[in-house]
């Protein structure tokens, strides 16, 4: 694995709570799952942190002064960067019962009530590392992708300016050429030519 796919598959984790008490049970319940943990201690630090930075999940109470959870949230799904990153509320249990609508309907991937099962975060948590990283492999498929499709092309222009350029056409390098093409096309289907 080379180390830009290593750095790649470091999946960060955006905790933000304007509670230290908060951000210290979550760094220990996620700590084991050897990620970057990011803090915020607020929706607009937040921000912040998300324009800086990619992030495979965030972590976000609903109840803080100033950008509350849930306009961090629609600021969030708003922007084109960070539109994607899944978003998991956290609120305490007295919570207003209408807070879990709301929740989803700002764009949250999941919800749950504090004080939350130490072993359902980490679990639902995993599931965003995962996806995140599926996610990064699928990004650097589609480019390699893109990058032989490019070759493709510039070889098959290379071979239409030949033939329209040459009286008569020099056909054993033409013959070559198109070998050369049947191999490059045949590499990128994932097959091997004759």
């Amino acid at each position: 694995m080379s180390t830009e796919e290593t750095t790649d598959e470091r999946a960060s984790i955006l905790l933000v709570d304007d509670m230290e008490d908060n951000l210290i049970a979550l760094e220990a319940v996620l700590g084991s799952l050897n990620e970057p943990l990011v803090r915020a201690r607020s929706g607009e630090e937040a921000m912040r942190a998300l324009l800086r930075q990619r992030f495979a999940v965030v972590l976000l109470d609903i109840r803080m002064p100033g950008m509350d959870g849930f306009e961090t949230a629609a600021t969030i799904k708003r922007l084109d960067r960070t539109k994607d990153v899944p978003i998991i509320f956290l609120t305490g249990t007295d919570a207003d019962a209408g807070y879990a609508f709301r929740g989803y309907a700002t764009g949250a991937a999941d919800y749950l009530t504090k004080p939350f099962d130490p072993w359902v975060l980490r679990a639902k948590v995993t599931v965003f590392l995962d996806l995140y990283r599926k996610n990064q492999q699928l990004e650097r498929l589609l480019a390699r992708e893109h990058v032989h499709a490019a070759r493709i092309s510039a070889r098959l222009a290379s071979l239409e300016d030949q033939l329209a350029t040459e009286d008569p056409p020099d056909v054993p390098d033409l013959r070559r050429q198109l070998g050369e093409l049947q191999r490059l096309v045949a590499r990128g289907a994932g097959t091997r030519a004759p």
